[in-house]
């Protein structure tokens, strides 16, 4: 059995279940398998990968929540599309943090789980500590949102909607964060 990013996994304070579904997978093996976009950028963050890295994923993934906003809500847009321009230096950090709170202020007025999606993509940006949790919640908000869409749908529909839009953050995670930036 290979052991040693199982035990990385366990000594990073890793998820039960993560560690589980890692069992003897190498970690380019389960970066190329895994289907959880919230376990890709936990590690990623936990890891120390390029910061605009992740937070450019965390974007991404929020983006798969915005077509569950309300018609005329912009916060939650403005908040990614800031924290995109800062990730291309073309915003500053305060620019994140006003869009992050005008975003934050969407999530409690409106669209709960859309908006705390890309406020927790703006808040990888704008705050340095413990941003590892906060773009991993983009990619299970924007799953929460997704499957808040769907609500009506049974249980089990539901955990599938979900279950989709992490794998569709994962893959969106690949693309954004290779392999070779992970070790």
């Amino acid at each position: 059995m290979n052991t040693i990013f199982h035990d990385k996994l366990i000594e990073l304070g890793a998820c039960e279940e993560a560690i589980q579904w890692v069992d003897d997978r190498t970690l380019e093996r389960a970066w190329k398998e895994c289907h959880r976009g919230d376990w890709m950028l936990w590690l990623a963050a936990k890891i120390e990968v390029d910061r605009k890295l992740i937070v450019k994923a965390a974007c991404q993934c929020a983006r798969l929540a915005l077509p569950h906003v309300p018609a005329g809500e912009t916060r939650p847009l403005i908040a990614i599309e800031t924290t995109e321009k800062w990730c291309e230096g073309e915003a500053t950090i305060e620019e994140v943090r006003k869009a992050a709170e005008a975003a934050y202020a969407a999530a409690y007025a409106t669209v709960y789980a859309a908006a705390r999606a890309a406020y927790a993509a703006a808040r990888a940006a704008a705050y340095a500590v413990d941003y590892a949790a906060a773009a991993v919640y983009a990619a299970a908000y924007a799953a929460a949102a997704y499957a808040a869409a769907y609500a009506a749908c049974a249980a089990a529909a539901v955990a599938d909607v979900r279950n989709r839009c992490l794998k569709e953050c994962a893959d969106i995670i690949k693309q954004i964060i290779p392999i070779s930036s992970i070790r």
